[in-house]
C-alpha cells in the first residue's frame, strides 16, 4: 500500500464549529450569571443564602464529575463501580439537597421559579459545556496521533528511499 492510499484511508478530525463553541460558552456563562444575580439578590436570612450558594457549586462540580465519568466509562469500564455508585450518589444527593433547600426556603413563589429555573439551565448547560470540552480534547489527541503517524510514515518512506539507493 503506498503511503498516498494510507494518507486517503486516515480518519478525519471531527471539531465543532467556532459557532457552537461560542454558543456552549454564552450558555454557561448566562446560566452562571443569572444564578449569581437569583443567588446575590436571595430575600432571607444568611444562612439560607449561605447554603443555596454551596448547594448550586455542589451541583455544579458533581455535573462536572458526572459528566466524565459518563463519558470515560462509554466504550468499556475504566472506573471501578464504588467509584461509579460514588458519582452518582453525588450528583443526586447535590440535587436533591439543592432542590430541598429550594422548596423549603420561605419566599415568593416567582423567585422560588426564577433560582429553579436558572439552577436547571445552569446544570444543563455544565453537561453541554463538559462535552464540548471533551470533545475538543479528544479530537486534539486524535489529530496529533495522526500528524505523529503522518511524520512515521514520511520518515519511514524516506529510510526506504535512502536504503534503495
Amino acid at each position: 500500500m503506498s503511503t498516498s492510499a494510507r494518507h486517503l484511508q486516515a480518519p478525519t478530525v471531527r471539531r465543532d464549529t467556532r459557532a457552537w463553541r461560542a454558543q456552549v460558552w454564552i450558555s454557561f456563562g448566562v446560566a452562571a450569571t443569572l444564578c449569581a444575580i437569583g443567588l446575590s439578590w436571595l430575600p432571607g436570612q444568611d444562612l439560607d443564602r449561605a447554603f443555596m450558594v454551596m448547594g448550586y457549586v455542589f451541583c455544579l462540580s458533581t455535573a462536572f464529575a458526572l459528566s466524565k465519568y459518563v463519558r470515560d466509562n462509554e466504550q468499556r469500564r475504566i472506573d471501578t463501580p464504588l467509584w461509579g455508585s460514588v458519582v452518582w450518589a453525588g450528583f443526586g444527593f447535590a440535587m436533591a439537597l439543592t432542590g430541598w433547600g429550594l422548596w423549603r426556603m420561605d419566599i415568593n413563589p416567582t423567585y422560588k421559579a426564577y433560582l429553579g429555573v436558572s439552577w436547571l439551565f445552569l446544570i444543563s448547560s455544565v453537561f453541554t459545556l463538559a462535552k464540548t470540552l471533551r470533545d475538543a480534547h479528544e479530537a486534539d489527541v486524535l489529530e496529533a496521533r495522526l500528524q505523529g503517524q503522518a511524520l512515521r510514515e514520511d520518515d519511514d518512506t524516506v529510510l526506504q528511499h535512502e536504503r534503495n539507493a
